[in-house]
């Protein structure tokens, strides 16, 4: 694996990014070259891509509460337009403390009248309207949906070249800000059939629809086992990022996005080999027991860092002796079109497990109408902002 993590090196990444326009790194002219890179420092050397460059003042600056643009009346006309669809409830908490996952101080109704997860880690919808969340994956059992969040890493050529020798797709949650830092990574993820899905309602769908071409239609919410902890207690780990109640429901049907929870979470984002060692031992541990005997489940993992990718693979042989099958969520959910745009396809379930993981990989324009409500505005920061402004004080990251 490689030696240099992306958070280990964004301090020099964001100095370095305000020099885009004149820092190109050897070899990072397409995502077909960027892939063929195996020399980790030059991986993570900033460089130029062009789209990138000349829309970065129209998007809400990086790593930080997207809000709409004063100039951006696309996203203003959008949210003007999916209001009626959004239910009267008010933020949770009081920001900035609710940015961080503080709800101290804050009174809210025994009965859970919001559905609201942190509460009561309820996941079917008391308002009308809304879908459900999908808390596991109906197929086979013995299945894992699998993926990766934080993404894309730019030292990933390494991981993403393990699960190709695997025949291995997953789905990767994308971060809008490290997008526009490593676009052609983020490419990759395309090229490689992989499922793109995003993290959070702040993270900017108009990116990966810039970058990569793509608007996906999944964003990842809540997790809610922690593998650690007794096999009855149940926590959200990074509240109040993914927190959902009806309202953030409301608001990411009305922009054509599924609501996927993890169940399962390795906690390899906090660094400690010995307590993701333990956790990925312990999930092995629940599956030989016999927990997902009669349905799948969801399982939290990373692409943070150099450390995160390498348990990863490290423990893939054991999952795939523990599990009848890995696949992305969209194929465990049957979810053939993932993307707005017409023509990029992921194989069925059934597909999947008879040796087809990659389904078509080139477009044919753009969407018939289907969840045009997240793909058809025009202005990159449509998305990301209207997303951050309407969802107020719960923040998914």
């Amino acid at each position: 694996m490689r030696s240099l993590s992306f958070f280990g090196s964004s301090l020099a990444l964001i100095a370095a990014f305000n020099l885009l326009p004149f820092v190109v790194a050897q070899n990072h002219t397409n995502e077909e070259s960027e892939a063929q890179i195996t020399d980790p420092n030059l991986e993570c050397t900033p460089y130029s891509y062009s789209p990138v460059t000349q829309a970065l003042s129209q998007f809400p600056p990086l790593w930080t509460v997207a809000s709409i643009l004063p100039n951006d009346a696309a996203a203003r006309n959008k949210y003007n337009s999916i209001q009626g669809q959004i239910p009267n409830i008010s933020p949770k908490g009081t920001q900035p403390q609710s940015l961080t996952g503080d709800f101290g101080g804050f009174s809210y109704p025994s009965n859970d009248p919001d559905c609201w997860w942190t509460a009561t880690h309820c996941t079917s919808p008391k308002a009308t309207g809304i879908p459900a969340d999908v808390a596991y994956v109906p197929e086979v059992p013995g299945t894992i949906g699998y993926g990766f969040d934080d993404g894309p890493n730019c030292g990933h050529n390494g991981f993403y070249d393990f699960l190709q020798s695997k025949n291995q797709t997953a789905t990767m949650f994308y971060i809008g800000s490290n997008v526009m830092y490593v676009p052609l990574e983020a490419q990759r993820a395309l090229a490689d059939g992989h499922e793109i899905c995003i993290p959070g309602l702040t993270d900017t769908l108009q990116v990966i629809k810039l970058v990569v071409g793509v608007t996906p239609t999944c964003w990842r919410v809540c997790i809610v086992k922690l593998l650690h902890d007794p096999p009855a207690k149940v926590r959200i780990t990074q509240p109040p990022y993914g927190d959902v109640d009806d309202r953030i429901r409301a608001i990411a049907h009305a922009l054509g996005l599924r609501n996927i929870l993890w169940q399962y979470d390795s906690s390899d984002w906090q660094g400690n080999p010995n307590n993701t060692d333990a956790n990925y031992q312990n999930f092995i541990n629940i599956a030989n027991g016999g927990a997902f005997s009669n349905v799948g489940t969801i399982f939290l993992a990373h692409e943070l860092s150099n450390f995160t990718m390498s348990e990863a693979i490290k423990w893939y042989d054991g999952l795939t002796s523990a599990f009848k099958y890995l696949v992305p969520v969209g194929v465990a959910l049957n979810i053939t079109q993932p993307y707005v745009e017409n023509g990029y396809t992921l194989p069925t379930f059934a597909q999947y497990v008879n040796g087809t993981h990659v389904g078509s990989i080139i477009g044919v324009g753009n969407s018939n109408g289907t969840g045009s409500s997240s793909g058809t505005m025009s202005g990159p920061t449509s998305t990301s902002s209207l997303a951050a402004t309407a969802s107020s004080s719960i923040q998914p990251n």
